[in-house]
């Protein structure tokens, strides 16, 4: 019998984040995986840039920038012509330091992630198989069998299912998977090319043919297209070959293929489990909602996931807050997957719809518009901030309270452009902490002082009210990042009563 505090279940992405910041705030974990090695080929290739703010805790958001490509612009075609472009730089420069669509490859980001928790005295346990577990309410009993064939029992406080879209916790928990298939045929190619469409760019076909994405990948004319097939040919998908895809909407870029490194081919779901958590079991990633890659979204909502569970779980585990805390996981979490993938599906269901009408509004209404709409700040401006999740927020749930101005409790702390000084910094530290903008009371530094609650103070200028923030108001901040509490007095004692309600101790 071996024990453990988190048994986690699969090394995807998500899986060995949760281990990851896990281990980084002290919790003993185990992480298997009944595969033998880190994947040789990826589907996901964006880092959207609120997943690089949260690698700061951990000093990963450089090394990803660094190993992979930024895309300064997506570009939109139609009827075989450029219809419109946005740029993301100029977009998105006054609401976060990484003003980019980042493309860094699944097998790349899963290396880096195995490398630096090996760094921190933890690996992954490959060939390891969950063979069943059980809820015995103070913890759980896991039957697995190791690389070497043999079967072996491991008690852990928690479980956390990240092992996929066929998860097995997923099917022990018993929340279900309700949703649906598309019946088009998704393939990834990356390949050696020569047009317009390899210049660095994200570029998509708004086309009657099937639809198509240009991902730029490190390297002079290198790209990975992501498409899908739709007619016959998406009832052959175990056999299609990349002659199969259709030329046309390749032509339509203007893309000359000169090689194929890689081919693949496989059924998309929109599905979102009904539960992300029952006692001591809880879902993460693709085990607990799937949905079409319109968007690069899903690897990031997974580790998204996992960094909103991971503070909670240490909290608990070590005395500092109630189970009950492990009840918002479920809270916050799930009403952004559900509208993640209504979104994700609308959008899919828009660029791939059959008919001479779908084909007339894509190709002939729907370019004007975009056209049209992209050149207006705002539309940019939620544009990027929806597909670069910083829009993501847990405003009107049990751990928010207050707001002032534009930023309410739940919300992801605004980051002040051009400040003398930058105020995500503080946040690397996996702690709560409080934030003043202009002046603290002395009231306000004694309460942090007693609660052992780092107070970061920063000087009052325009930068401050250009990002939304109120001069002296106090703000709360959870370990991971997002905003707790907005006191626009700057009162110490809505602290007091937000922990006191809520029986949460500080992190020290």
């Amino acid at each position: 019998m071996t024990r453990t505090e988190v048994l986690i279940v699969g090394a995807g992405p998500t899986g060995l984040v949760l281990a990851l910041w896990l281990t980084r705030l002290g919790v003993k974990v185990r992480i298997i995986d009944k595969t033998a090695g880190p994947g040789t080929t990826s589907r996901a290739l964006a880092v959207q840039v609120r997943t690089l703010e949260l690698y700061r805790q951990l000093d990963l958001a450089d090394a990803v920038v660094a190993r992979g490509h930024k895309v300064p612009a997506v570009n939109m075609w139609a009827r075989g012509k450029h219809a419109a472009s946005v740029s993301f730089a100029v977009v998105g420069e006054t609401f976060t330091p990484y003003s980019f669509f980042e493309i860094f490859p699944q097998d790349q980001h899963e290396q880096l992630l195995v490398e630096r928790l090996e760094s921190l005295g933890a690996s992954v346990e490959r060939r390891t198989e969950l063979l069943a577990y059980s809820d015995a309410g103070g913890r759980i009993s896991a039957r697995l069998r190791t690389a070497t064939g043999t079967g072996e029992s491991c008690e852990a406080s928690y479980i956390a299912g990240c092992d996929g879209a066929r998860s097995l916790v997923r099917e022990t928990l018993g929340a279900g998977f309700p949703g649906g298939t598309y019946r088009q045929v998704f393939y990834v190619a990356d390949i050696d090319g020569v047009g317009p469409a390899v210049n660095g760019e994200l570029h998509i076909d708004l086309d009657e043919a099937d639809f198509l994405a240009v991902f730029p990948l490190a390297g002079a004319g290198r790209a990975r297209l992501v498409g899908s097939v739709r007619d016959e040919r998406a009832d052959r998908a175990d056999t299609l070959r990349f002659e199969d895809v259709s030329g046309r909407a390749i032509e339509n870029l203007k893309l000359e293929v000169k090689k194929v490194n890689w081919f693949s081919t496989y059924h998309v779901h929109h599905r979102v489990a009904a539960h992300f958590g029952k006692g001591r079991a809880f879902l993460l990633g693709d085990a607990a909602h799937i949905h079409s890659p319109v968007g690069g979204q899903g690897m990031n909502t997974g580790i998204g996931d996992a960094i909103n569970l991971a503070w909670k779980l240490a909290a608990v585990l070590a005395g500092r807050a109630p189970e009950s805390l492990l009840n918002t996981y479920e809270v916050e979490r799930i009403a952004f997957a559900r509208r993640l993938v209504a979104t994700t599906d609308r959008a899919f269901s828009f660029v791939t719809a059959d008919g001479a009408f779908a084909g007339w509004v894509r190709t002939r209404v729907a370019p004007r518009l975009i056209s049209r709409l992209v050149s207006f700040k705002p539309f940019r401006e939620f544009l990027f901030r929806t597909v670069s999740q910083i829009n993501v927020n847990y405003r009107g749930m049990p751990l928010s309270a207050g707001s002032a101005g534009r930023v309410h409790g739940g919300d992801r702390l605004p980051w002040m452009h051009g400040g003398a000084a930058d105020n995500f910094a503080p946040l690397a530290a996996m702690t709560w902490q409080v934030h003043v903008y202009g002046n603290a009371s002395e009231a306000v530094v004694r309460c942090c002082a007693d609660r052992r609650l780092p107070l970061h103070v920063f000087p009052w200028s325009t930068a401050c009210a250009t990002a939304g923030l109120t001069r002296d108001a106090l703000y709360l901040l959870r370990p991971d990042t997002y905003v707790a509490l907005v006191e626009p007095g700057g009162e110490p004692q809505a602290l007091e009563r937000y922990f006191t309600e809520r029986a949460i101790q500080t992190l020290s």
